[in-house]
Protein backbone atom coordinates (compact mmCIF):
# COMPACT_ATOMS: atom_id res chain seq x y z
CA UNK A 1 0.00 0.00 0.00
CA UNK A 2 1.24 3.57 -0.60
CA UNK A 3 2.64 5.52 2.32
CA UNK A 4 -0.01 7.56 4.17
CA UNK A 5 1.57 10.39 6.12
CA UNK A 6 -1.57 11.29 8.07
CA UNK A 7 -1.79 7.74 9.41
CA UNK A 8 1.88 7.71 10.42
CA UNK A 9 1.99 11.01 12.33
CA UNK A 10 0.71 11.53 15.88
CA UNK A 11 -2.76 13.13 15.65
CA UNK A 12 -1.85 16.00 17.99
CA UNK A 13 1.10 16.91 15.74
CA UNK A 14 -1.13 16.98 12.67
CA UNK A 15 -3.43 19.41 14.50
CA UNK A 16 -0.58 21.49 15.89
CA UNK A 17 -0.72 25.22 15.26
CA UNK A 18 2.94 26.29 15.22
CA UNK A 19 4.07 29.17 17.37
CA UNK A 20 3.87 32.36 15.35
CA UNK A 21 6.75 34.65 16.22
CA UNK A 22 7.16 38.35 15.53
CA UNK A 23 9.42 37.83 12.51
CA UNK A 24 6.73 35.78 10.78
CA UNK A 25 4.83 39.04 10.28
CA UNK A 26 7.41 41.76 9.60
CA UNK A 27 11.21 41.87 9.57
CA UNK A 28 12.06 45.46 8.63
CA UNK A 29 11.31 48.98 9.81
CA UNK A 30 11.32 50.26 13.38
CA UNK A 31 10.91 46.94 15.16
CA UNK A 32 9.03 47.38 18.43
CA UNK A 33 7.08 44.13 18.32
CA UNK A 34 9.30 41.43 19.89
CA UNK A 35 10.44 43.03 23.17
CA UNK A 36 14.04 43.09 21.96
CA UNK A 37 16.63 45.50 23.40
CA UNK A 38 16.80 48.33 20.87
CA UNK A 39 19.90 49.78 22.57
CA UNK A 40 22.00 46.85 21.37
CA UNK A 41 23.96 43.95 22.86
CA UNK A 42 26.53 44.09 25.64
CA UNK A 43 29.29 43.06 23.24
CA UNK A 44 31.94 45.07 21.43
CA UNK A 45 32.62 42.60 18.61
CA UNK A 46 29.32 42.38 16.78
CA UNK A 47 29.43 45.65 14.80
CA UNK A 48 32.78 44.80 13.21
CA UNK A 49 31.28 41.52 12.03
CA UNK A 50 28.15 43.15 10.61
CA UNK A 51 25.97 41.19 13.02
CA UNK A 52 22.69 42.46 14.46
CA UNK A 53 22.61 40.47 17.66
CA UNK A 54 19.96 42.52 19.42
CA UNK A 55 17.36 41.12 17.00
CA UNK A 56 16.00 37.60 16.91
CA UNK A 57 17.39 35.45 14.07
CA UNK A 58 15.49 34.32 11.00
CA UNK A 59 13.17 31.60 12.33
CA UNK A 60 13.03 29.88 8.94
CA UNK A 61 16.68 30.11 7.77
CA UNK A 62 15.65 30.30 4.12
CA UNK A 63 19.07 31.49 2.91
CA UNK A 64 20.80 28.61 4.67
CA UNK A 65 18.30 26.05 3.39
CA UNK A 66 18.68 27.39 -0.15
CA UNK A 67 22.45 26.88 -0.06
CA UNK A 68 22.00 23.41 1.42
CA UNK A 69 19.56 22.48 -1.35
CA UNK A 70 22.01 23.58 -4.03
CA UNK A 71 24.88 21.71 -2.37
CA UNK A 72 22.92 18.46 -1.89
CA UNK A 73 21.13 18.47 -5.25
CA UNK A 74 17.65 18.71 -3.71
CA UNK A 75 14.98 20.82 -5.50
CA UNK A 76 14.51 23.56 -2.92
CA UNK A 77 14.46 24.82 0.68
CA UNK A 78 10.98 23.40 1.36
CA UNK A 79 12.63 19.96 1.67
CA UNK A 80 14.76 21.09 4.65
CA UNK A 81 14.74 21.43 8.40
CA UNK A 82 17.78 22.94 10.15
CA UNK A 83 18.34 22.10 13.79
CA UNK A 84 20.80 22.00 16.67
CA UNK A 85 22.97 19.13 15.50
CA UNK A 86 21.56 15.86 14.19
CA UNK A 87 20.26 15.12 17.68
CA UNK A 88 17.44 17.67 17.36
CA UNK A 89 16.28 15.96 14.15
CA UNK A 90 16.37 12.56 15.87
CA UNK A 91 14.36 13.82 18.83
CA UNK A 92 11.84 15.66 16.66
CA UNK A 93 11.29 12.62 14.45
CA UNK A 94 10.41 10.54 17.50
CA UNK A 95 8.12 13.23 18.90
CA UNK A 96 6.34 13.64 15.55
CA UNK A 97 5.78 9.98 14.68
CA UNK A 98 5.78 8.04 17.97
CA UNK A 99 3.09 8.09 20.66
CA UNK A 100 4.68 7.77 24.12
CA UNK A 101 4.18 4.42 25.89
CA UNK A 102 2.61 3.00 22.71
CA UNK A 103 4.90 3.19 19.69
CA UNK A 104 8.42 1.98 18.95
CA UNK A 105 11.47 2.65 16.84
CA UNK A 106 13.66 0.02 15.17
CA UNK A 107 17.43 0.28 15.37
CA UNK A 108 20.23 -1.90 13.97
CA UNK A 109 23.05 -2.21 16.52
CA UNK A 110 25.87 -1.51 16.68
CA UNK A 111 24.70 2.02 15.93
CA UNK A 112 24.58 5.60 17.17
CA UNK A 113 23.49 5.71 20.79
CA UNK A 114 21.27 8.80 20.62
CA UNK A 115 18.48 6.90 18.84
CA UNK A 116 17.94 4.88 22.01
CA UNK A 117 18.49 7.83 24.34
CA UNK A 118 15.87 9.94 22.57
CA UNK A 119 13.44 7.01 22.48
CA UNK A 120 13.87 6.48 26.22
CA UNK A 121 13.40 10.17 26.98
CA UNK A 122 10.15 10.13 24.99
CA UNK A 123 8.93 6.84 26.54
CA UNK A 124 9.07 5.06 23.18
CA UNK A 125 9.91 1.39 22.74
CA UNK A 126 13.06 0.11 21.03
CA UNK A 127 13.13 -2.91 18.71
CA UNK A 128 16.62 -4.17 17.85
CA UNK A 129 17.58 -6.06 14.71
CA UNK A 130 21.40 -6.31 14.81
CA UNK A 131 23.51 -5.79 11.75
CA UNK A 132 25.15 -8.79 10.15
CA UNK A 133 28.48 -8.48 11.97
CA UNK A 134 30.13 -11.59 10.54
CA UNK A 135 33.74 -10.77 9.60
CA UNK A 136 33.07 -7.08 10.24
CA UNK A 137 30.49 -6.94 7.45
CA UNK A 138 28.12 -4.57 9.29
CA UNK A 139 25.24 -4.76 6.80
CA UNK A 140 21.48 -4.86 7.27
CA UNK A 141 19.64 -8.12 7.84
CA UNK A 142 16.88 -6.92 5.57
CA UNK A 143 14.55 -9.88 5.83
CA UNK A 144 14.66 -9.83 9.63
CA UNK A 145 13.83 -6.12 9.59
CA UNK A 146 10.88 -6.71 7.27
CA UNK A 147 9.65 -9.56 9.46
CA UNK A 148 9.62 -7.19 12.45
CA UNK A 149 7.85 -4.45 10.48
CA UNK A 150 5.19 -6.90 9.29
CA UNK A 151 4.49 -8.33 12.74
CA UNK A 152 4.97 -5.29 14.99
CA UNK A 153 2.76 -2.38 13.95
CA UNK A 154 4.00 -0.24 16.84
CA UNK A 155 7.21 0.51 14.89
CA UNK A 156 6.96 4.00 13.39
CA UNK A 157 10.59 4.81 12.54
CA UNK A 158 13.43 2.67 11.20
CA UNK A 159 16.79 4.28 12.03
CA UNK A 160 19.60 3.40 9.62
CA UNK A 161 23.10 4.84 10.04
CA UNK A 162 25.08 4.99 6.77
CA UNK A 163 28.04 5.08 7.09
CA UNK A 164 27.51 3.59 10.51
CA UNK A 165 28.80 4.79 13.84
CA UNK A 166 30.76 2.92 15.17
CA UNK A 167 31.00 0.68 12.09
CA UNK A 168 32.32 3.14 9.50
CA UNK A 169 30.45 1.12 6.89
CA UNK A 170 28.15 2.36 4.13
CA UNK A 171 24.90 0.40 3.93
CA UNK A 172 23.92 -1.14 0.61
CA UNK A 173 21.52 1.23 -1.13
CA UNK A 174 19.54 -1.72 -2.46
CA UNK A 175 18.78 -2.74 1.15
CA UNK A 176 17.64 0.77 2.07
CA UNK A 177 15.40 0.84 -0.99
CA UNK A 178 13.92 -2.55 -0.09
CA UNK A 179 12.83 -1.27 3.32
CA UNK A 180 11.47 1.99 1.88
CA UNK A 181 9.35 0.01 -0.59
CA UNK A 182 8.10 -2.61 1.89
CA UNK A 183 4.33 -2.40 1.52
CA UNK A 184 3.46 -3.81 4.94
CA UNK A 185 5.08 -0.85 6.73
CA UNK A 186 3.47 2.58 7.00
CA UNK A 187 6.19 4.33 8.98
CA UNK A 188 9.23 6.35 8.00
CA UNK A 189 12.82 5.35 7.33
CA UNK A 190 15.40 7.75 8.73
CA UNK A 191 18.88 7.46 7.21
CA UNK A 192 21.61 9.13 9.26
CA UNK A 193 24.33 10.35 6.87
CA UNK A 194 26.55 12.24 9.30
CA UNK A 195 29.67 10.73 7.69
CA UNK A 196 28.52 10.43 4.08
CA UNK A 197 30.93 13.03 2.67
CA UNK A 198 33.88 10.81 3.54
CA UNK A 199 32.56 8.21 1.04
CA UNK A 200 32.85 8.19 -2.73
CA UNK A 201 30.42 10.26 -4.81
CA UNK A 202 26.93 8.80 -5.07
CA UNK A 203 26.87 7.43 -1.53
CA UNK A 204 24.09 9.73 -0.28
CA UNK A 205 20.39 8.93 -0.66
CA UNK A 206 19.35 12.55 0.04
CA UNK A 207 18.11 13.05 -3.52
CA UNK A 208 15.72 10.11 -3.04
CA UNK A 209 13.37 12.30 -0.97
CA UNK A 210 11.73 13.43 -4.21
CA UNK A 211 10.73 9.80 -4.88
CA UNK A 212 10.08 8.38 -1.40
CA UNK A 213 7.66 10.38 0.79
CA UNK A 214 8.53 8.07 3.74
CA UNK A 215 12.27 8.91 3.69
CA UNK A 216 14.06 11.30 6.06
CA UNK A 217 17.80 11.88 5.61
CA UNK A 218 19.73 13.63 8.36
CA UNK A 219 23.16 15.19 7.93
CA UNK A 220 25.42 17.57 9.82
CA UNK A 221 28.08 20.25 9.37
CA UNK A 222 30.02 18.78 12.30
CA UNK A 223 32.04 16.18 10.40
CA UNK A 224 33.14 16.93 6.83
CA UNK A 225 32.80 20.70 7.29
CA UNK A 226 34.67 20.59 10.62
CA UNK A 227 32.05 22.71 12.40
CA UNK A 228 31.11 20.62 15.43
CA UNK A 229 31.24 23.75 17.58
CA UNK A 230 28.30 25.50 15.87
CA UNK A 231 25.90 22.51 16.18
CA UNK A 232 24.12 22.54 12.81
CA UNK A 233 22.16 19.48 11.77
CA UNK A 234 19.96 19.03 8.74
CA UNK A 235 16.90 16.93 7.96
CA UNK A 236 15.95 16.43 4.32
CA UNK A 237 12.54 15.02 3.43
CA UNK A 238 9.41 15.41 1.39
CA UNK A 239 8.05 18.96 1.97
CA UNK A 240 5.10 17.58 3.95
CA UNK A 241 7.45 15.98 6.50
CA UNK A 242 9.85 18.95 6.49
CA UNK A 243 6.85 21.18 7.29
CA UNK A 244 6.03 19.04 10.34
CA UNK A 245 9.61 19.37 11.59
CA UNK A 246 9.54 23.13 11.12
CA UNK A 247 6.15 23.43 12.82
CA UNK A 248 7.28 21.41 15.84
CA UNK A 249 10.69 22.98 16.49
CA UNK A 250 11.38 25.87 18.87
CA UNK A 251 10.88 29.26 17.14
CA UNK A 252 14.50 30.51 16.98
CA UNK A 253 16.55 27.32 17.20
CA UNK A 254 19.42 28.55 14.96
CA UNK A 255 21.29 31.61 16.22
CA UNK A 256 22.49 34.50 14.09
CA UNK A 257 26.12 33.57 14.83
CA UNK A 258 25.56 29.93 13.88
CA UNK A 259 23.75 30.88 10.68
CA UNK A 260 26.55 33.25 9.61
CA UNK A 261 29.23 30.59 10.04
CA UNK A 262 27.14 27.94 8.25
CA UNK A 263 26.42 30.25 5.30
CA UNK A 264 30.14 30.99 4.95
CA UNK A 265 30.93 27.27 4.99
CA UNK A 266 28.41 26.64 2.19
CA UNK A 267 29.79 29.41 0.01
CA UNK A 268 32.07 28.27 -2.87
CA UNK A 269 35.23 29.01 -0.88
CA UNK A 270 33.98 27.03 2.10
CA UNK A 271 32.97 24.04 0.02
CA UNK A 272 36.37 24.07 -1.71
CA UNK A 273 38.10 24.10 1.70
CA UNK A 274 35.91 21.22 2.89
CA UNK A 275 36.81 19.14 -0.17
CA UNK A 276 40.50 19.91 0.27
CA UNK A 277 40.32 18.71 3.88
CA UNK A 278 38.40 15.58 2.83
CA UNK A 279 41.20 14.65 0.45
CA UNK A 280 43.75 15.00 3.24
CA UNK A 281 41.61 12.95 5.63
CA UNK A 282 41.37 10.12 3.07
CA UNK A 283 45.15 10.10 2.67
CA UNK A 284 45.69 10.04 6.42
CA UNK A 285 43.04 7.34 6.83
CA UNK A 286 45.11 5.09 4.56
CA UNK A 287 48.28 5.96 6.50
CA UNK A 288 46.54 5.11 9.76
CA UNK A 289 45.18 1.82 8.43
CA UNK A 290 48.62 0.78 7.15
CA UNK A 291 50.27 1.64 10.46
CA UNK A 292 47.67 -0.18 12.53
CA UNK A 293 47.97 -3.35 10.44
CA UNK A 294 51.68 -3.53 11.29
CA UNK A 295 51.13 -3.52 15.05
CA UNK A 296 51.47 -6.63 17.21
CA UNK A 297 48.23 -7.96 18.71
CA UNK A 298 46.26 -6.30 15.90
CA UNK A 299 43.50 -8.69 14.86
CA UNK A 300 41.50 -6.90 12.18
CA UNK A 301 40.35 -3.52 10.97
CA UNK A 302 36.60 -3.94 10.85
CA UNK A 303 34.02 -2.48 8.50
CA UNK A 304 34.31 -0.51 5.30
CA UNK A 305 36.51 2.30 6.65
CA UNK A 306 34.28 4.80 4.85
CA UNK A 307 34.14 7.51 7.53
CA UNK A 308 36.72 9.69 9.28
CA UNK A 309 37.54 6.96 11.78
CA UNK A 310 38.62 3.33 11.85
CA UNK A 311 37.62 0.41 14.07
CA UNK A 312 40.62 -1.61 15.23
CA UNK A 313 40.27 -4.99 16.95
CA UNK A 314 43.01 -6.08 19.35
CA UNK A 315 43.45 -9.77 20.14
CA UNK A 316 45.07 -12.06 22.69
CA UNK A 317 47.95 -14.40 21.90
CA UNK A 318 45.50 -16.97 20.49
CA UNK A 319 44.00 -14.42 18.10
CA UNK A 320 40.72 -13.94 20.01
CA UNK A 321 39.15 -10.51 20.50
CA UNK A 322 40.53 -9.15 23.76
CA UNK A 323 38.38 -6.57 25.54
CA UNK A 324 40.79 -6.49 28.47
CA UNK A 325 43.67 -5.45 26.21
CA UNK A 326 41.51 -2.88 24.43
CA UNK A 327 40.50 -1.29 27.75
CA UNK A 328 44.10 -1.19 28.94
CA UNK A 329 45.19 0.48 25.70
CA UNK A 330 42.33 2.97 25.91
CA UNK A 331 43.20 3.98 29.48
CA UNK A 332 46.98 4.03 28.98
CA UNK A 333 46.68 6.16 25.85
CA UNK A 334 44.42 8.71 27.55
CA UNK A 335 45.91 8.81 31.04
CA UNK A 336 49.62 8.43 30.31
CA UNK A 337 50.29 9.11 26.64
CA UNK A 338 47.90 12.03 26.10
CA UNK A 339 46.06 10.40 23.18
CA UNK A 340 42.30 9.89 23.49
CA UNK A 341 40.40 7.27 21.49
CA UNK A 342 37.08 5.48 22.18
CA UNK A 343 36.63 1.99 23.61
CA UNK A 344 33.86 0.20 21.72
CA UNK A 345 34.35 -3.38 22.89
CA UNK A 346 30.92 -3.62 24.53
CA UNK A 347 29.09 -3.09 21.21
CA UNK A 348 27.81 -6.14 19.34
CA UNK A 349 30.39 -7.25 16.78
CA UNK A 350 33.00 -4.85 18.15
CA UNK A 351 34.59 -6.98 20.86
CA UNK A 352 38.20 -5.95 21.51
CA UNK A 353 37.76 -2.76 19.49
CA UNK A 354 38.92 0.81 19.71
CA UNK A 355 37.38 3.46 17.48
CA UNK A 356 40.08 5.86 16.34
CA UNK A 357 39.39 9.15 14.58
CA UNK A 358 41.66 10.05 11.67
CA UNK A 359 43.92 12.85 12.86
CA UNK A 360 46.51 15.02 11.20
CA UNK A 361 49.75 13.48 9.92
CA UNK A 362 51.49 14.43 13.19
CA UNK A 363 48.63 13.18 15.40
CA UNK A 364 48.48 9.83 13.61
CA UNK A 365 52.25 9.43 13.90
CA UNK A 366 52.11 10.05 17.66
CA UNK A 367 49.24 7.58 18.09
CA UNK A 368 51.00 4.83 16.16
CA UNK A 369 54.27 5.45 18.01
CA UNK A 370 52.54 5.23 21.40
CA UNK A 371 50.70 2.05 20.44
CA UNK A 372 53.94 0.38 19.28
CA UNK A 373 55.60 1.36 22.54
CA UNK A 374 52.79 -0.08 24.67
CA UNK A 375 52.27 -3.28 22.68
CA UNK A 376 55.97 -4.15 22.48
Amino acid sequence: MPFELDAAVRPNILKLQPYRCARDDYDSGILLDANENSFGPASAMHRDEGLVLERYPDPHQIDLKTRLAAFRGVPGPDHFFVGVGSDESIDLAIRIFCNPATDSILITPPTYGMYSVCANINDVGIVKVPLDVQDGRFQLQTQRIKDQLASNKSIKIVFLCSPGNPTGTLLHQSDIREILEFEEYNGVVLVDEAYVDFCEDGASVASWVTKYPNLIVIQTLSKSFGLAGIRVGIAIADPAIARLFNNTKAPYNISTLTSRVALNALAPEGIAKMRHNLAQIRVQRDVLLTGLRALPRMGALLGGNEANFVVARFVDEEGRADNGLAVRLYKRLAEVEGVVVRFRGNEIGCEGCLRISVGTEQENAVLLDRLRLILQ
